[in-house]
């Protein structure tokens, strides 16, 4: 209570204040206020003159407020740094024009080129660690540390992270000149309450800037750069709408104790600059990965293996339920991953919703450990500030519709290059329609499905919502596999005949389509893991293109 009415003194401050043209600040009346919205002035009694070389008349509101920035600033400034790198690369330029007469180009040697840039940081403790962004740091050659006195000094990477955008550089000094920061308690953070971020913007050192907490729990997603690279997200991020710029990544957002409750690491801006919308890398992540990257140089994230989406009532209808039930819908699983050897199950079908198309069909995570599940971020939040790797995690599942309730045993999270392609081709040529896309199954996919050496037949990747297939009851991949740089998805069905007729390939399954019509039935025999099985499908008519 005593945030909550601190903030609302400041707005009825803040809103009986304007700007004049001349950009002063003055103080307007009731009265004036009254009469600036009123079709006819009233005259208004003059008020007494500001003090000689006032420009306003302060409040004790307004002093407070003053007093409290000018405290943090003054607390929490020594502790903040500005870093600047220096990045080597060797380019190789333009040929020049061709020599006179000869018309041969002239060859020109590769040459380096430095690349300089800046950010901010501050002090981790009184050995010289010092905290910023991974992405301020990385890649660079050269590392420079200046504080708010003016001393600058050298400093050597110590553990860098780019899943959570942190990384620790080390600099020599005495432990009397560092200023270390003290971190907030992140379950106390609230949205409205003050926001102070410092930083050096657009590298003005040690500048101030002044908002609140607009929102919690937003999820920021990990720039490899590598499109190859599985796609992770930074959870529990804070938005604010304290200024932050270019140069402020690294750099501290305060509460109005001065104590950091983030790290701002990114905006959302059509310009490069402030639009209001700031993010900044919560404390609780902060206090987890800062120590363990001064101890091992790296941080180890517990994994489950899977991907997903939050439940919508368009997939939740889909799937046979309730438009309002909630919870991580489980798209893709890992082979060999946690999840896999739990038994957890992926999409297998798709739907198209608005043009788009929607894979539905695998496990609705509800809870894990009795903490109820409402999105994917969900999941993916306690994974990160409640686990570690080796750890036993309960998760309550809907399946099919049915409440179930799964141990996974957590692992280390990998760097394997896993990318988003579509499976094979369609089996949807001439004659009766099926409804599925797939592979012809090679020895590779074999083995990773722990099926037989020299087993033939064609791998089910999805199933289309509402065809043949899908009513028949036939199941799509959900576990993604990389194999020559391509992704695809095994943990299908399948088909090894069509009415007796081995099929051997996808080229095989296509032709004996072919010769069936729309409404003609079908036995297809499949492999359904490692069992073999025999399904009837009433073939129908090809949707038009």
């Amino acid at each position: 209570m005593k945030k909550l009415r601190f903030s609302l003194m400041i707005l009825v401050s803040l809103f009986s204040l304007v700007l004049s043209g001349c950009g002063t600040l003055t103080t307007l009346s009731s009265q004036a206020l009254e009469s600036a919205h009123a079709p006819t002035a009233t005259p208004v009694a003059a008020e007494a003159p500001a003090a000689s070389g006032s420009h306003f008349t302060k409040s004790g509101t307004w002093d407070t407020l003053e007093q409290t920035l000018e405290h943090i600033y003054d607390t929490v400034s020594p502790s903040v740094v500005s870093i600047q790198v220096v990045k080597k690369q060797t380019v190789t330029l333009p040929e020049q024009l061709p020599l006179p007469f000869f018309n041969l180009p002239v060859p020109q040697e590769p040459k380096e080129q430095y690349q300089h840039g800046a950010g901010s940081g501050f002090v981790w403790d009184t050995d010289g660690h010092i905290v910023t962004n991974n992405h301020v740091i990385e890649d660079a050659d050269k590392i420079t540390v200046e504080f708010s006195d003016g001393t600058t000094v050298p400093a050597e990477v110590v553990g860098t992270d780019s899943d959570s955008d942190l990384a620790v550089v080390k600099v020599d000094l005495p432990a009397a000149r560092l200023h270390p920061v003290t971190l907030a308690d992140f379950t106390q953070v609230h949205v409205g309450q003050l926001a102070v971020a410092i930083g050096n913007p657009f590298a003005l050192e040690n500048s101030m800037t002044v908002g609140f907490v607009s929102a919690l729990g937003r999820s920021l997603p990990v720039d490899s750069g590598d499109a190859n690279s599985p796609v992770y997200t930074i959870p529990d991020v804070i938005q604010t709408d304290a200024p932050i710029n270019p140069g402020n990544s690294g750099g501290v957002l305060v509460d109005d104790n001065g104590q950091v409750i983030g790290v701002p690491s990114a905006i959302i801006s059509p310009v490069r600059a402030s639009a209001g919308i700031g993010f900044a890398i919560p404390s609780a992540i902060v206090q987890r990965v800062v120590p363990v990257l001064i101890a091992e140089g790296h941080y180890v994230y517990p994994w489950m293996g899977i991907s997903g989406i939050s439940l919508d009532p368009d997939l939740a209808q889909a799937m046979g339920l309730d438009s309002n039930q909630h919870g991580a819908l489980v798209v893709d699983v890992l082979p060999d991953g946690p999840a896999d050897k739990a038994g957890l199950r992926g999409s297998d079908r798709q739907i198209t919703v608005d043009g788009l198309d929607r894979r539905v069909g695998g496990d609705v995570i509800v809870a894990m450990d009795d903490e109820p599940v409402q999105t994917f971020e969900d999941v993916v939040s306690y994974l990160v500030r409640a686990t570690q790797v080796g750890q036993t995690v309960n998760l309550k599942i809907l399946r099919d519709g049915h409440e179930r309730q799964v141990k996974i045993t957590l692992g280390e999270r990998p760097d394997a290059e896993v990318t988003s392609s579509k499976n094979g081709g369609r089996a949807t040529a001439q004659g009766g329609w099926l409804g599925i896309t797939g592979m012809t199954l090679t020895s590779e996919v074999a083995q990773a499905m722990k099926l037989p050496t020299g087993q033939v037949g064609v791998l089910v990747g999805q199933v289309a919502n509402g065809s043949p297939a899908d009513e028949a009851g036939l199941r799509g991949g959900y576990k993604p596999l990389t194999i020559h740089g391509q992704r695809i998805l095994i943990g299908g069905d399948v088909i090894t005949a069509l009415d007796d007729q081995e099929t051997d390939s996808m080229e095989t399954l296509q032709s004996l389509l072919q010769e069936t019509e729309p409404g003609q039935e079908i036995t297809l025999t499949l492999l359904r893991e490692g069992k073999e099985h025999t399904v009837p499908v009433t073939l129908g008519e090809r949707p038009a293109p």
